[in-house]
């Protein structure tokens, strides 16, 4: 996290720093237009050198709304994160705070996640008691 009045493609580099060491198998980054310049890109390839990074650009030509490649995994990540309704409004005082609450967040919808899979797997397997058709064929 980094103050609201740094540039995003500053805060990028930031943001970037933080990340060496903790994720070492991060191997692509996906990018908006803001991102894009040189000044990034050297700051990028300086801290995590082995990261590609992708920049998801608008087309020129397009107007109006238009799908952009990657965009709807952002989009669909913070619609998850936005269910959480401490989240919904900015009430933290520390960043620290907020960090730790939207670390929160996304544990909780992992595991909302992973229990529905577990759930619809348990279903399945209840579905098919031994001995039936299923396990003859």
């Amino acid at each position: 996290m980094h103050p609201a009045d740094i540039q995003d493609r500053d805060g990028g580099v930031l943001v970037l720093s933080t990340l060496f060491g903790l994720y070492p198998f991060l191997q692509k980054l996906f990018a908006d237009g803001g991102y894009q310049g040189p000044v990034f890109q050297k700051a990028s390839a300086k801290i995590l050198p082995h990261l590609q990074i992708e920049i998801v650009k608008r087309s020129d030509r397009a107007k109006g709304f238009e799908l952009l490649p990657r965009r709807w995994v952002v989009e669909r990540t913070f619609a998850w994160l936005n269910r959480c309704r401490r989240l919904a409004k900015d009430f933290e005082n520390l960043a620290r705070n907020a960090l730790a609450f939207l670390h929160l967040a996304s544990i909780s919808s992992h595991a909302q996640k992973a229990l529905s899979e577990l759930m619809n797997f348990s279903d399945r397997l209840l579905a098919y008691p031994e001995g039936s058709k299923a396990d003859r064929a």
